[in-house]
């Protein structure tokens, strides 16, 4: 008697591909888009490009790894651009040349660079911890809540700078973010460091699964014993802190820093969330994807200027992409219900 072999199901091969396709998808448009651009133009592809690439990447990563927790938590955080925007200001003011003619603190002796930048990161917690509070415990929507304290931050920055800019930096601050250790960028490597840190957090640690717990169902979480008003202080508190790491790094990247800094920042921010997989529903969200996001949207903007694009339609295209991602996250939102 012949023994016949199974039949195998058909479609299965182009059902596999498709699930390949959709799980990294994101992965491949940055793909795509950096060699079409390449081909367009070769300079884009460039040793002296990717690095600044990578250097402006950096800076806008920290800033959305700390937007992704209030977007995976249901929230949104809306000041992280204005908190950038302080914290540059008062880094750089605390780290300028001793020759220099328009010093804030004239008589401030040379600090240690870790000092001004530990003040960043204080600042940018305690700004996270009172929006945080905010938001879970006065049970303001984290849109308003978020908005206010933009506007507050923004005054802030405003008065301490006397809406002057800040010029003069050392030259040790400035070279932590040009110089490079194993020909990397410093920067890239505070990144690498920051992402590795938030991964492990994320995936490894209580306090992560209380995150994506909250995002999920908030009151299922709180039934199954997850603390969640501590939780989202905690998740505003780490966001604000990363604000102000950013900040100090985007102040010794360019040199000096004014009160308009980190404008519209936190809106790439939470775009490049979205395109990377953040849902806006709440409780999904990749580092990896998050990272691809940002790097998209650098690559873009980058591949545009070298392309000539004009400065207004690089927003209008920007704007269709995030219209796009959040549509198709309602899609995948409403079609798994």
């Amino acid at each position: 008697m012949a023994i016949t072999k199974p039949k195998t199901k058909p479609g299965l091969q182009t059902s596999e591909l498709k699930t390949i396709l959709s799980n990294n998808a994101i992965y491949i448009v940055l793909l795509v888009l950096s060699l079409t651009i390449g081909i367009l133009n070769k300079n884009f592809l460039s040793p002296s490009n990717i690095g600044n690439i990578l250097r402006i990447s950096s800076v806008r990563m920290i800033i959305a790894l700390g937007v992704s927790g209030a977007l995976i938590t249901r929230g949104t955080d809306l000041s992280a651009g204005r908190v950038v925007a302080l914290t540059a200001c008062i880094s750089a003011s605390l780290l300028q040349r001793p020759d220099y003619a328009y010093k804030i603190y004239e008589n401030l002796p040379d600090l240690p660079i870790i000092l001004p930048i530990l003040l960043a990161v204080l600042i940018g917690t305690i700004i996270g911890i009172i929006n945080g509070t905010i938001i879970a415990y006065l049970k303001v929507p984290a849109f308003i809540a978020t908005l206010g304290m933009q506007v507050i931050v923004y005054g802030f920055a405003c008065i301490y700078t006397n809406a002057q800019p800040i010029g003069g930096l050392r030259d040790d601050f400035t070279n932590l973010a040009s110089g490079s250790m194993l020909l990397i960028p410093n920067l890239v490597l505070i990144a690498a460091i920051i992402i590795a840190a938030i991964w492990f957090m994320y995936n490894h640690t209580q306090f992560g699964k209380y995150i994506y717990a909250i995002g999920g169902n908030p009151s299922a979480a709180e039934v199954s014993g997850v603390k969640v008003e501590p939780t989202l202080v905690k998740v505003y508190a780490l966001a604000g802190g990363l604000y102000g790491l950013a900040g100090a790094l985007l102040a010794a990247r360019t040199g000096g820093a004014t009160n308009n800094y980190g404008l519209m920042y936190e809106l790439d921010a939470i775009a490049a969330c979205t395109i990377g997989g953040v849902s806006t529903s709440g409780g999904i969200g990749r580092v990896s994807g998050i990272i691809t996001g940002v790097l998209i949207f650098e690559v873009l903007s980058n591949g545009l200027v070298i392309l000539g694009v004009s400065a207004y339609w690089q927003q209008v295209i920007k704007g269709i992409i995030i219209i796009t991602a959040v549509a198709f996250d309602i899609r995948k939102y409403f079609a798994k219900r």
